[in-house]
């Protein structure tokens, strides 16, 4: 289960993206972006995440994760479209020539620190 490894990670850059002037305090929100391609269970990533928060700044937090889609772009006609089933060719001229312009993401978007006052 290789969650249980980038969760660790998530957990490890969150702590390190804490501003000095508020290490003490707790983090509420860690929004993710995760791409269709990126061969993470969203489930499993966030149960192992549960896990991995105890007793550290982030316990407590939730794990927001949004899931993008697969979109290409053929490089022959140029078109673009969302890919919704396991076919990778062109819609519009049947080549087999694209680019993946997403779908392979796995980015912390945001952290958020709950405020003090």
């Amino acid at each position: 289960m290789h969650e249980m490894g980038i969760a660790m990670e998530i957990v490890e850059i969150t702590k390190a993206s804490i501003p000095e002037d508020m290490k003490g305090a707790r983090v509420q929100r860690v929004n993710l972006q995760v791409g269709k391609l990126s061969a993470i269970v969203a489930d499993s990533l966030t149960f192992c995440f549960d896990l991995v928060i105890k007793d550290t700044p982030l316990e407590g937090a939730e794990l927001v994760i949004e899931e993008l889609p697969v979109v290409v772009r053929c490089k022959d006609c140029k078109a673009e479209w969302t890919v919704t089933e396991p076919v990778f060719t062109c819609q519009e001229c049947q080549s087999g020539n694209i680019d993946i312009l997403s779908g392979r993401e796995l980015d912390i978007r945001s952290i958020e620190i709950e405020d003090e006052d």
